[in-house]
């Protein structure tokens, strides 16, 4: 088995973790901060705004269980892509959509998948999803982790992780580990 690795930016990380990690043909999924100028950042820098990352998830996949396009359709299906630098309550650059490839090949096809569906008739405004190659990745702090797995009562994780993770598994059951 020879994995691919994409990352992605939809938003708050414990949300785009907790949807990826039950996907059938995700290895792992790392949460973390994307594409910005500051060497490891901390979470408190990132959320300042100041540090020109992204909260992102980088995820590694086998290719033959779960294909780029099938990610793609549950990327877009999981967060607004059409909200520049915002995600529901969560405002500013950290939280923008962007698809951080990892090789040329791999964005050239994120951009024919992007060009071919038929955004107009799925979203009432344009896509801002940013698409670039990836510069850089810093983990996020162990806290981070896993976060819904590990506190589904949070506040915030009852009230916007669960109701996203229905959702979810509702649209893409067949996808889904069992």
């Amino acid at each position: 088995m020879t994995l691919q690795h994409i990352t992605l930016a939809g938003g708050c990380f414990w949300c785009t973790e907790a949807v990826f990690s039950r996907l059938c043909g995700i290895t792992a999924v790392q949460s973390g901060y994307a594409n910005g100028h500051t060497p490891h950042p901390q979470y408190e820098q990132v959320c300042s705004g100041t540090t020109g990352h992204a909260e992102a998830v980088q995820l590694a996949f086998d290719p033959d269980t779960i294909g780029l396009a099938q990610i793609l359709e549950v990327f877009f299906a999981t967060h607004d892509p059409t909200t520049l630098n915002r995600q529901g309550h969560d405002v500013g650059t950290q939280y923008r959509s962007g698809i951080y490839c990892h090789s040329p090949e791999q964005e050239q096809q994120v951009r024919q998948w992007l060009a071919e569906i038929d955004a107009p008739s799925l979203w009432d405004a344009p896509i801002v999803t940013e698409v670039a190659p990836l510069d850089c990745f810093w983990p996020a702090e162990a806290y981070h982790h896993q976060y819904y797995a590990r506190h589904p009562e949070q506040g915030y994780c009852a009230a916007i992780i669960a109701p996203k993770l229905t959702k979810f598994r509702q649209t893409f059951a067949q996808w889904l580990r069992p």
